[in-house]
This record gives C-alpha cells, structure tokens and sequence, in this order.
C-alpha cells in the first residue's frame, strides 16, 4: 500500500560532520535529526549500515546483520565513562572528506580500548543488558564475530583460503578457534552491542521528532562474508568453494559490456525447501532497525542476471526467474506487512511491474532521469501515482547543480526548463519543488541538493572503484532559514510529520 504522504532527506550517517573523520551515531547525528524536526521532514533515509567488505562502500559488507564498528560515537562512549575524554583530544575534528584508513588507525584502538573498560567495570545491570543483547542475537553475531576474528588472523580476505577445516565449518575446528579466539570474539561482541544501542537511542529521538527511519537492503551480499561462509549451502557455489555464477546486470545504452557485480547467486530452490527462512531473518531484522525499507534490485526477485564466475564482464549472463510470488506471500506470512519500496529503476520488464503492484510494494522515480526522450517521462511529476516514492536524485547520481552544470545534455536542458519553468533559487530547489508537489506518496532529496552543492559533494560514481562515500557537510551548513524554507514546502505540499508510538525510555549503556 502506499506510504502515508512524507518528505525527508537522504543522508549516510558517516557524512555527518562528527569529530574523528567521520560520521557517526554522535551529537552531530541528533543536531541533525533536530534540523530534520525543525525543517518538518518526516524521513531519514540512511545506506546500509554494515562493516565493509571490498573498498569503503556501504552495499558491500561482511555480513548483512552486522553494524559498521566506525559508526560508534567515541563522545557517546567517553558520556558513559567507557573511555577517558582526554583520548579524545588527538581525533582531528576538521571536517573534509573521509580518509578511511587514517579512520581506522586512529578510532579502532579507542573502541577496542573502550570495550576492555566495559568487560571490566560493567555493572550488573549493564552486563545484564549486554548478556541479553547476545543471547537474543546469537543466531546471527557468533557467525560473525568469528568470521571477523578468523579474517585478521589469517590475514586473508578469502574464507575458502582459510584451513580446509574452517573453510568448511568442521565442528571441531571451530570450537578450537572459539577457545583460541576468546577474547577478540568478546571485543567484538562488545562492538557490536556499543553499535546497536547507539542506533536504537538515535532511532528513540527520531521518533520523539516524528522522524521515520528509511533502511536500505542489498538484494545480493558479498562472497567475503559471514553470511556465504556460515550459509554456503543456500549459494551456488562449486566443489573449490568459488562460486559458479555471480550477479550483474546485462549491456545497456550506458555500458557495452554490463556490470559484473560479482556477488554469489542464490540456491533459490533450497531457500524455497527452508521456507526462505535467511531472508524472513533478514528482513524481520531490517524491520527491527528501521521503520521502512528501500529493497535494491527489486527487479532480481522477478529475474536476475546470472553470469558465469570465470567471465570477467556480464556480456554472455542470461535471465533466470527468481522466487517471484511466493517469496513475498511468505514474507507476509512471516513478517505480517510489507513496509518495503522497492528500487525499479531502468529497463523493468511488465512482470516486475506486476510483482510490485500484487504485493503493493511502491516503486521508485528519479527527476534527473525525467527528461530525456518520451519513454523517460515516466519518472515526471505528473506521471506519478502514490504508489511511488520520487527523488530528485540518488547516492548514484551526481548531485542535482552538478548534473545541470555539466552532465545535461541540451536536449535534456531545454526539457527541464520547458516543465520546471523559473528557477530563481537553483535548479535544486526546481526538482525539490517538484518532487514534494507531485502525487507520490514519498518525496526524498538528497542533503547535497537541500544545501545546492556540485559535483564536488557527488556521494558514489558507480562503476569508479576509489574515491567514493568520502563526502561530509560542513558543521553550520544546517541553518534556521534553510529549515523554515523546507517547513514551509512541507506545509504547503501535504507532507507534514505524523507522530509515531515512542519506544519505553531505556538507559543505553553506549
């Protein structure tokens, strides 16, 4: 069903302006979520929030539970006395973009520090709260947690070059590395606890603010992960351990030879014997940590890609059907609702529109791609329906002023012009304007466009390996008469906040 009429902002939490290099769960985190209250928006809408696991980017991650340790906020960790705020001193607390590997020299050391003093000093209700975090999330965190401490020990990223005996999960093997690994297991046990509590109290103030949380979920998960090592059996994988196919999408007008994404393909047909029980699990826990979910590459539950492992681009993959109907009609069973949207961007075939619409889960629409030829219109305003969420542009696009200063064609320039008309305050603002004033039910624009900056605050380049999710805004950028512009845009457009049931106040421990 379509969402209840809401407008917000796209926003990862490590461009944050926070002290340390980068973003996180700390005090510029909650600054934000009250200039979000103050602008009367009703979404924050975050990447995936897992620890990395090829280059920095938030849809390649170790595990698909997990939280990314480098979003602990050392100043929330120093507030409960888990580190003495004079280590803070030496962070850097200039903001500029994200140097990931002075980040994780400089922070790891502190929360690996901080979690000792915690295992030391906790007291019995803050152990008790600690103790229950992990028997609730067993099911997910000891995978983890030893896949995590099993990579730094082998000093190899690749699990099946592990020990045979590993890499195959033989009891015995792992109950020895369990004993030898005892304590880096805890630490990051404790990390993992520290991530969670940090999220659910920031989750806690947005809903005191009326601000829902958007999550975002990868429909594929890395090869260099807990989740292949610990479920090899519901991927396609070949006698060597390597997988057989992996993912991508097929040659389009915007690459000859495809994208390789290279991720393992599912054993469809074995999660169908399981009662597709990883992915209720894994879409229940989306639905613990986040009030509504952006599903990516909608379109691979209809078809995906499958490409053989040994080719190195996606020219010779071909369609195969996914789980379709039934995967959804057991989520429901599962979950009770759907509050999903899903990501149907591109060249979509009627089945996948047809799957969205039986299980009346919103599609997507990007202003900048509206103004091309006819068959692009479908991504205007007056195209739209409520079962659509509109954004002006994505974490892959570059920023609306730079994509109107040097990525427009003039064909697509004259368009754009023709239906926004005047543009006084920014080509920005235009696309803003029009997104929130159409008929869709979400309305979503990325903090670069609210703050009309260029190509040079662009979050992703897709298909560009280095250089990407390094963006952070400047600490003042969030003024009084920007929220007042956006309040009144709210007001005007029917997208004022609902309030939502707040969760029992709680003491969190990190």
């Amino acid at each position: 069903m379509p969402f209840p009429r809401a407008t917000g902002i796209l926003l990862h939490p490590v461009s944050l302006p926070s002290r340390g290099g980068i973003g996180d769960f700390g005090p510029a985190a909650y600054e934000f979520i009250d200039f979000l209250a103050a602008g009367r928006q009703s979404l924050w809408q975050v990447l995936p929030l897992g620890p990395p696991a090829n280059g920095d980017s938030p849809y390649s991650s170790t595990s698909a539970f997990a939280g990314n340790p480098l979003l602990i906020s050392l100043e929330r960790l120093a507030e409960r006395g888990w580190i003495p705020d004079s280590k803070l001193q030496g962070l850097p607390d200039t903001v500029g973009p994200i140097d990931y590997e002075e980040v994780r020299r400089s922070k790891l050391p502190l929360l690996n520090e901080a979690c000792g003093k915690f295992l030391a000093s906790a007291n019995g209700e803050q152990r008790s709260r600690y103790d229950r975090f992990c028997d609730e999330n067993s099911w997910w965190l000891e995978d983890f947690v030893l896949y995590d401490a099993l990579q730094i020990r082998h000093r190899v990223k690749l699990w099946k070059d592990w020990p045979e005996t590993l890499a195959l999960r033989q009891p015995a093997a792992l109950e020895a590395a369990r004993a030898e690994l005892a304590s880096e297991l805890t630490i990051r046990r404790v990390l993992q606890f520290f991530f969670y509590e940090q999220w659910h109290a920031l989750r806690r103030y947005c809903a005191e603010k009326s601000v829902r949380v958007v999550g975002d979920i990868a429909i594929f998960v890395d090869y260099e992960s807990a989740d292949v090592w610990a479920n090899r059996e519901l991927f396609r994988l070949n006698d060597k351990l390597d997988p057989e196919v992996v993912a991508g999408v097929p040659p389009d007008a915007y690459s000859a030879t495809g994208q390789r994404w290279g991720n393992p393909l599912y054993r469809w047909e074995t999660m169908r014997g399981r009662g597709y029980k990883w992915w209720a699990q894994r879409l229940r826990w989306a639905t613990q940590t986040c009030d509504y979910i952006r599903l990516d590459h909608f379109r691979g539950f209809a078809q995906f890609w499958e490409i053989p492992a040994a080719d190195e681009t996606a020219i010779n993959g071909h369609w195969v059907d996914g789980p379709r109907d039934e995967f959804f009609n057991k989520l429901r069973d599962e979950l009770g609702s759907l509050p999903f949207f899903a990501e149907d961007l591109g060249y979509i075939t009627p089945d996948v529109h047809a799957l969205r619409e039986n299980h009346k889960i919103p599609g997507m629409a990007v202003l900048q791609f509206g103004f091309g030829d006819s068959g692009a219109h479908q991504y205007l305003p007056h195209r739209l329906t409520p079962d659509r969420a509109v954004y002006t542009g994505t974490h892959d696009n570059d920023t609306t002023v730079g994509w109107w200063n040097g990525g427009v064609s003039d064909h697509e320039r004259r368009s754009a012009l023709a239906y926004l008309g005047c543009c006084e305050d920014g080509i920005n603002w235009a696309m803003i304007r029009a997104a929130q004033g159409s008929a869709a039910s979400l309305s979503v624009a990325p903090l670069q466009d609210v703050l009309g900056l260029g190509s040079d605050a662009r979050l992703n380049t897709p298909s560009v390996k280095t250089g990407n999710f390094r963006w952070r805004y400047q600490r003042g950028a969030l003024t009084p008469a920007l929220a007042a512009k956006l309040a009144l845009l709210a007001e005007v457009t029917d997208r004022l906040p609902q309030p939502l049931p707040v969760p029992p106040d709680e003491t969190f421990v990190a």
